[in-house]
């Protein structure tokens, strides 16, 4: 029998922009990989950044820009009253429902399904209302995917304020100043609008003609990317509002009950996101720890722990890949290792493969190089450079002051066998089989007591991997969803 599965993010997986992080990556592999799965047939909806300049109804259409990959089952909403990602849309009543917009969605799956299942890798871009389709579908299962903490969280990753981790919405009152600035959204929609008429145009990132515009300013559809760039910065204030704190406070139980009523399945990247679903009212019958597949679980057979993690000279070479940001865990990085003792961090290596961040961040890592054994900084990073990358490094960081879902950087380490120091909240450090090497968040000596543990041959590496998951290969990942398509 043929199962046809209709996949919904709020980016195109093979966006142009590169929007999406590692929740497109996955989307993008797992399109691919069911490419060589016989009698299973995938098609791709997204929503929440393509508008008309005029306005008008939202309306469900063929992609017609970006990569040819694909093109026949790649969808997009069009004018939906939710923008997308998240941040965008912060406070929008219509993240909840939209009646025009869900019925575009309905439309869209009387014209092109039946499907058996439509597998949500996200909300945003949609109001949560299209969940309630399951009702219109009823062979239909509804599956969604938790790979962030969106329908608890406004802005997705429970960060409150941009600095600290957030236990309590206070029945809504801590969401309407979550956000230090907002964006305006009028803004947001013309710069969406501008682009998706240069896209179609055929002026896309990667092309001749869009290179040749933003550097010719002069012209009008130079002048017209340069301002979608511009628009997409502009931003609104914030304000105390309170009817907004009565919206926060019903934002959540809305969304749970949908979740609720509607899902089939809740499939949660990690324990510790599955553990929290549950905490905030999802029902535990639903809700299913689901790792995601990695490309990178191949290295895990073809590679062996290492003997022993120091360097013949005593030294210990770690490395932190992602962004110069507080919910990653960067500034706290800075300050752990200003504040360890001389003797510990003179035997440190430390590698940052981070985009170069603010002047002051820059200035607190180059000031280390003083203290460490040695410090490298690599601007970025690629799929294509990690294995160089990598090369020598025995130990990851993962120090999230955040309930990390679970970040791909901690895969990509952890399918090589390099061991990772992983802060106690987020699903990192389940990867690993002991505690031995989890620190308490945000504590600088706990983390420098690990670092001690490393370097003076207290870890127990054998129990570490004994114990240690292995990641999932993309045709076992297959196999578990088929286990929530078909059960």
């Amino acid at each position: 029998m043929r199962l046809r599965i209709l996949y919904y993010n709020w980016v195109d997986y093979l966006d142009d922009e590169g929007r999406g992080g590692g929740v497109s990556v996955y989307q993008r592999n797992l399109m691919r990989a069911w490419e060589s799965q016989r009698q299973v047939e995938v098609t791709f909806l997204s929503a929440g950044l393509s508008h008309d300049l005029r306005g008008g109804a939202p309306r469900w259409e063929q992609i017609s820009h970006g990569p040819d990959e694909n093109r026949a089952r790649r969808y997009e909403i069009v004018n939906s009253a939710v923008l997308a990602p998240a941040h965008h849309a912060f406070g929008q009543a219509a993240q909840i429902t939209d009646p025009a917009t869900e019925i575009a969605v309905e439309e869209f799956i009387h014209e092109t399904g039946p499907y058996d299942v439509i597998h949500f890798n996200n909300l945003e871009g949609l109001p949560a209302g299209v969940l309630r389709l399951r009702e219109a579908f009823p062979q239909t299962k509804f599956i969604l995917s938790l790979h962030n903490y969106y329908p608890i969280c406004p802005q997705v990753n429970l960060w409150q304020r941009e600095a600290q981790s957030c236990v309590d919405f206070d029945g809504g009152r801590a969401c309407v100043n979550c956000l230090p600035r907002r964006h305006d959204t009028r803004h947001l929609r013309l710069a969406n609008a501008l682009a998706y008429r240069l896209k179609r145009a055929g002026i896309r990132p990667g092309t001749r003609s869009f290179d040749l515009l933003f550097r010719n300013s002069m012209r009008v559809g130079g002048r017209a990317a340069r301002l979608v760039s511009r628009l997409r910065r502009r931003r609104a204030p914030v304000g105390l509002v309170t009817d907004e704190a009565t919206h926060f406070a019903g934002r959540r139980p809305a969304m749970i009950e949908m979740i609720n009523a509607s899902c089939d399945a809740v499939l949660c990247v990690s324990d510790r996101v599955r553990s929290i679903a549950q905490s905030y009212g999802i029902k535990p019958e639903i809700l299913h720890t689901s790792y995601i597949g990695t490309a990178h679980a191949a290295h895990y057979a073809a590679t062996e722990p290492a003997q022993d993690v120091l360097s013949p000279d005593g030294t210990l070479h770690a490395a932190y890949l992602g962004y110069m940001r507080a919910d990653k865990g960067f500034p706290f990085l800075l300050s752990a290792l200003e504040a360890m003792p001389d003797e510990d961090a003179k035997r440190l290596h430390l590698t940052v493969a981070a985009l170069t961040g603010a002047p002051e961040m820059m200035s607190r890592m180059n000031a280390l190089k003083k203290r460490l054994a040695g410090l490298t900084h690599v601007d970025g990073y690629s799929a294509s450079g990690i294995e160089d990358l990598l090369t020598g490094v025995d130990l990851g960081l993962i120090p999230v002051m955040w309930e990390d879902n679970l970040p791909q950087v901690a895969i990509e380490m952890h399918a090589r066998h390099i061991p990772l120091l992983t802060s106690d909240i987020g699903g990192a450090s389940e990867l690993g089989g002991t505690d031995a090497l989890t620190h308490r968040a945000g504590d600088a000596r706990d983390f420098a007591a690990k670092i001690a543990d490393v370097l003076n041959g207290r870890v127990d590496m054998a129990a570490y991997w004994a114990g240690a998951l292995a990641p999932v290969s993309m045709d076992d990942h297959l196999t578990d969803l088929k286990t929530h398509y078909h059960g």
